[in-house]
């Protein structure tokens, strides 16, 4: 019996004995291939890629800078909260051009998604009612703040005490859906 596998420079044929299997391969053989995740140099290509892969490319280049920045005069909390607003945009930018606007394809926004180019589980917390201007995941989770509540960026503009606040965790001044 002979059992065909596909290398990376041609075919090689391989003798195997009637009651021996083959060992799998860590290669899959020509009859059941996966097929590779696109690269970006094959979606670069696409006129829906165009779209995403300025704003993209350009907030990659801000969270670079964001991450270089010196941290001279600033609390210790404030450093990352340029880093928390950049990854929000960027999430936030392709949330609304798959989900409002409906310009790119459901294989470019999973594969935006699979790539980390925005936050997978901040967007599926804008689908959901009451949470659809969420800055940030921490400021929903009870345990990071005092007596187990939620931040106070999540509290309406009516509702404070203090009419401009601040999160700590991510600097955001009201995520509300009511504000």
């Amino acid at each position: 019996m002979l059992l065909l596998i596909e290398r990376s420079l041609g075919v090689q044929l391989v003798a195997t004995g009637p009651s021996r299997r083959p060992r799998p391969d860590k290669k899959k053989s020509f009859i059941n291939r996966e097929i590779p995740n696109p690269s970006p140099s094959l979606l670069s290509a696409t006129p829906s890629y165009l779209l995403t892969g300025h704003q993209v490319e350009n907030a990659e280049a801000k969270m670079r800078e964001a991450e270089n920045d010196t941290h001279d005069g600033k609390r210790k909390c404030e450093t990352l909260w340029p880093i928390f607003k950049i990854a929000h945009q960027k999430s936030r930018y392709i949330f609304d051009l798959y989900h409002r606007r409906k310009e790119i394809s459901k294989e470019l926004y999973e594969f935006c998604l699979d790539q980390g180019y925005a936050d997978r589980n901040l967007i599926a917390k804008w689908k959901k009612p009451g949470y659809e201007r969420l800055c940030c995941l921490r400021c929903m989770q009870p345990r990071d703040h005092n007596f187990a509540t939620t931040c106070v960026c999540r509290v309406p503009k009516h509702l404070r005490e203090e009419k401009v606040i601040e999160c700590v965790h991510c600097g955001c001044r009201g995520c509300a859906s009511g504000d």
